[in-house]
């Protein structure tokens, strides 16, 4: 049954799409990401590019080598719509790009500090220990960029990478790396053991538990396949995103060191937007597996958030 050749009906969404065929023929046991490339290369197009619909409910077909155009629900003369997404960027070059802005400016700052600030002091401690956390952090960033992250998406627009990178390369990089390394910041200030130590501990303990978790992440999804999994482990059955939870802990000892208002520009901002992905993330999980996945009440924070 499954091996039976039936043809779609295809049409464009939005712009025109040069080359489209109006009509193409695959079988039912035919794979989506066979229809993806099939089309990608029929409309001389990436198939990055494309993004493709069902006529009768509007919903996504994903491009994905595990599922058939009979799970689809694709039958003889069912219409799909193409859309041409526009010019793509990877995700995992989006990343790079977005991280490598604290990389370059704040180690810039520091050593340009007499011709920034017109000073011949030295650095503090503290400004110091701000720019190897800081620095740190990011460099682990860029690690799980390139050999932890396993992206449930290939692509993303390519104009998004200006407005992702504005927010590393502005806030937590040309912000933060100004004030902290500024001659009169709290950060020039002497170290206080006292808060320094305790806030260097949570940072430890908070970069180690943020790439535990990352990785756990990672493991829950074959190398080239979109699948999800339930995680479980290391805050995992407490709340939803306790890799969130570890990243909000990291920065507050950052903040503890550095006690630059600057640094709250940066965080409040990011921990906002951490909401918002953990609340999407909660809501794919009990979709994606009722009955299966342990509903939390938390998504980040317990009691708070």
């Amino acid at each position: 049954m499954t091996s039976r050749i039936v043809t779609l009906s295809v049409k464009p969404r939005g712009k025109p799409i040069r080359s489209l065929p109006e009509a193409f023929e695959i079988p039912l046991s035919g794979l989506a990401s066979q229809l993806y490339q099939s089309l990608a290369s029929k409309s001389s197009i990436s198939v990055h590019r494309l993004r493709i619909t069902k006529g009768i409910d509007g919903s996504y077909i994903p491009n994905s080598k595990g599922i058939s155009i009979d799970q689809t629900g694709l039958r003889e003369q069912s219409v799909i719509y193409v859309k041409d997404l526009g010019p793509q960027i990877a995700w995992r070059t989006v990343f790079i790009v977005e991280y490598l802005g604290p990389l370059l400016i704040h180690p810039l700052v520091y050593f340009l500090r007499p011709y920034i600030y017109k000073t011949n002091e030295r650095p503090s401690e503290l400004q110091t220990l701000s720019l190897i956390l800081i620095t740190a952090h990011f460099l682990k960033r860029e690690f799980e960029t390139l050999f932890i992250h396993r992206f449930s998406l290939t692509t993303m627009p390519a104009f998004n990478i200006f407005k992702n990178s504005f927010h590393y390369w502005a806030l937590a990089s040309a912000n933060l790396a100004y004030w902290i390394y500024a001659p009169n910041s709290p950060t020039a200030q002497p170290l206080n053991p006292a808060i320094a130590y305790p806030a260097l501990a949570l940072y430890v303990v908070s970069q180690v538990c943020n790439l535990s978790t990352h990785i756990i992440l990672r493991n829950l999804r074959k190398p080239g396949s979109t699948e999800r999994g339930i995680p479980t482990g290391l805050g995992f059955g407490v709340v939803t995103c306790p890799n969130y939870l570890y990243e909000i802990l990291a920065w507050i000892a950052i903040w503890l060191v550095t006690w630059s208002l600057s640094t709250g520009v940066f965080v409040v901002p990011a921990v906002g937007q951490m909401l918002l992905w953990a609340k999407k993330k909660e809501m794919r999980y009990r979709k994606d597996f009722p009955g299966k996945y342990k509903r939390k009440r938390y998504t980040i924070i317990p009691g708070l958030f």
